[in-house]
């Protein structure tokens, strides 16, 4: 048995510091928002063949996961935007192709993308870049007519403030592809003779 234990230590170790690491560095971040209305978001930026752990990892320290894979949402971003000619054909494109419970959400990168995105009927909009009085602008603006994430250059400081603002969701990719490793080690302690 110590044979295999010492055959097995460094992958245990590293895969139980990686993972405490991410729920840490997660609850650290949700101690930030907490007492808003905002909810802590990871993002798909993870780690290859690692993915549903580390999104694990984000729910044991409090945070929710926005999508596993392409397959449970469709967020349209800038390219696809480009692809098909603006915001009103791409969510036409999504709903006439997406399952009838999948949520569409459009990524902007302003106020007047915003409108466009409410008008074309996105059930999520995700504010890329806003700085905080954009983002209060926004939550003014769309009234609840649809759910409203933060996201792009978040950090511990900035939460607060980001939070503050009404916005729904608040995602934040450092939390899979940042969070500091918990030193953690394995101490054989022999209590034979």
């Amino acid at each position: 048995p110590v044979a295999s234990i010492l055959t097995g230590e460094r992958v245990a170790l590293n895969f139980l510091q990686r993972l405490s690491g991410i729920a840490t560095f997660t609850r650290a971040m949700v101690a930030q928002v907490e007492g808003s209305t905002a909810a802590l978001m990871d993002t798909r930026k993870t780690t290859p063949g690692w993915r549903i752990l580390e999104k694990y990892a984000v729910r044991l320290g409090g945070g929710r996961n926005h999508r596993l894979g392409l397959y449970d949402g469709v967020l349209i971003k800038n390219n696809h935007l480009t692809a098909v000619g603006g915001i009103h054909e791409a969510v036409r494109q999504a709903r006439a192709r997406a399952h009838n419970l999948l949520k569409i959400e459009v990524e902007v990168t302003d106020l007047e993308g915003l409108e466009e995105a409410l008008n074309a009927g996105a059930d999520l909009i995700l504010l890329d870049n806003m700085d905080d009085a954009a983002l209060r602008q926004a939550v003014e603006l769309t009234r609840g007519r649809a759910r409203l994430e933060a996201s792009g250059s978040m950090t511990r400081e900035r939460l607060p403030q980001v939070a503050a603002t009404g916005v729904n969701f608040i995602s934040m990719g450092a939390l899979t592809h940042s969070a500091p490793a918990v030193d953690i080690h394995l101490r054989l302690v022999r209590t034979w003779m």
